[in-house]
């Protein structure tokens, strides 16, 4: 079974790649024809470029710069004094690792690590320049693990299971924000931690509140923020604590992976998972891993679902201001502002989030994260940084996007209906008129391969990647979705600066995973 499943995957991702390239030969031929016939030479070309994010594509050579710089730091650092050294005694390996050098008596220290010595697990402690005793470090890193909740009865449980199996059950607080449900008696009855609020105080509230009750800042090193839908990935504490070794780093933000069960969800649903998996995909390998480059550093957002404040810094934020519906954008330019340290993002982190089931509750969602993005602008207004000059590049981008994807999107109806519609729509006032204009310089055709092709591209790379051949069927559904994004990220622009917010959350609609094992 193992071989056909590698077969089958191996031909997923080759049938996707070949799909791929065809797809970029042609459109880019074509986009090209069109530029040299409207006669706007190298500026069309800039345009050509645009159809993938000039964002996306500055962030991911930002990436590639900090990959090799990365790959330059680790060969400079295996010079023979840096390695470990393996001596044979009595017929049985003994590894030395170096601990210390240069001391006053010119001595040096060396540790042995064997069957009897060292980590209780066998691991042998490695050497970082300096001389430090990286897994004895790891170790010393003490984090707190808060899981606010707000009637997450179907999936409370299951997030609680996966904290326990990397965090003893003292190191783990849930704080039911005024549940409704069970959702503090199963808590509960796990032995970990259990603050019951009586009042809804939304989730930046009750992240407060349970931070101020247990001292977790002054009691651990760092605080981890667990959505009730996310599972760790079994690195994920080993990645984080790796991260929190680098005093510079005030937050780690979790590597966000969809949860792809599609078992347990209808055709709606899946789609929308196959869609942000692409989306989380895209988004961190080709944008964030480059903007928490260390010598850029201007990554806007520590994802609220399973991310690491160190709590010297966490100490400085106000994690709930009045007037924001959600939390992490906040706190995470409150970081950047108060120059608390960098944010550090790797794929060591993952974790694994549940994606709305119903296009409602996807849209309400991204309605929510939306609004907050726009919320915490309005907040904190601009100050000079480079981080700001990154985020307005982002945000004019997002604008100018948006707003052009939707125009194009209304000429594409048009034009539709004029070629469809027949004399129906033909006798309306001005319609003939209007529709000879807009196809003599855009039409039908060039329309729907600027609006479809670049997006199916990107597809069969995520589908190469992920060798899900159903991701193929299932990208021919994204465009509404992107029209969707594109509308609430203007809509919820003028909003921000009318609609008040109170951070009171409403969870959508949960799946208990365990029950459907």
């Amino acid at each position: 079974m193992r071989i056909v499943r590698f077969i089958g995957g191996l031909l997923t991702g080759l049938i996707a790649l070949v799909l791929a390239v065809a797809l970029f030969v042609y459109w880019f031929d074509f986009a090209s024809s069109m530029a040299a016939a409207a006669g706007i030479g190298a500026l069309g070309y800039v345009f050509l470029w645009m159809a993938f994010g000039l964002n996306l594509l500055l962030w991911t050579v930002a990436g590639l710069l900090r990959l090799a710089e990365g790959g330059v730091r680790k060969a400079l650092r295996r010079r023979p004094e840096d390695l470990q050294h393996t001596a044979v005694t009595g017929g049985r390996h003994r590894e030395r690792v170096l601990v210390g050098a240069g001391g006053p008596g010119g001595d040096v220290a060396l540790a042995e690590s064997g069957p009897q010595a060292g980590a209780a697990n066998g691991a042998v402690s490695r050497v970082e320049p300096g001389g430090d005793l990286t897994e004895q470090r790891l170790t010393e890193i003490t984090i707190a693990v808060i899981i606010p909740a707000h009637n997450e009865e179907p999936v409370i449980d299951t997030a609680i299971s996966s904290a326990l199996g990397l965090f003893n059950r003292w190191d783990i607080y849930v704080v039911s924000d005024s549940s409704k449900d069970a959702t503090a008696e199963i808590a509960a009855k796990t032995g970990v931690n259990v603050l019951e609020l009586l009042t809804n105080r939304g989730k930046a509230g009750a992240i407060e509140a349970v931070i101020e009750e247990f001292s977790l800042t002054e009691n651990y090193d760092g605080v981890l923020i667990l959505d009730a839908d996310t599972e760790l990935d079994a690195g994920y504490v080993e990645g984080a604590k790796r991260q929190l070794l680098d005093q510079d780093v005030a937050a780690v933000a979790g590597f966000v992976v969809s949860e792809w069960k599609p078992k347990e969800r209808n055709i709606i649903g899946r789609i929308i998972s196959a869609y942000r998996d692409r989306l989380y995909f895209m988004l961190q390998y080709f944008m964030r891993f480059g903007q928490t480059w260390k010598r850029a550093n201007t990554s806007f957002i520590v994802p609220g679902f399973a991310s690491v404040y160190r709590s010297r810094a966490l100490r400085e934020i106000t994690v709930n201001p009045p007037g924001l519906v959600i939390e992490d954008f906040n706190m995470t330019f409150e970081v950047h502002r108060k120059r608390l340290g960098r944010i550090s993002m790797r794929p060591d982190t993952k974790a694994y989030s549940q994606d709305p089931f119903t296009f409602k509750d996807y849209r309400k969602q991204v309605g929510r994260w939306t609004l907050g993005f726009w919320q915490t602008v309005r907040r904190h207004k601009v100050w000079p940084s480079f981080f700001w000059v990154a985020l307005a590049l982002y945000i004019i981008e997002v604008v100018l996007v948006s707003f052009l994807f939707l125009v194009t999107v209304a000429i594409a109806v048009f034009v539709l209906i004029g070629t469809f519609g027949g004399e129906a729509v033909a006798g309306l006032p001005y319609f003939s008129d209007g529709f000879t204009a807009v196809t003599a310089f855009l039409p039908l055709t060039a329309l729907m391969i600027g609006l479809l092709v670049p997006d199916y591209m990107l597809t069969c790379v995520m589908t190469m990647v992920r060798r899900r051949p159903s991701y193929l069927f299932y990208g021919l559904f994204f465009f509404p979705i992107r029209v969707v994004d594109s509308y609430l990220a203007l809509r919820m622009i003028p909003k921000a600066w009318t609609a008040k917010s109170d951070g009171r959350w409403s969870p959508p609609t949960r799946v208990n995973n365990k029950d459907k094992k």
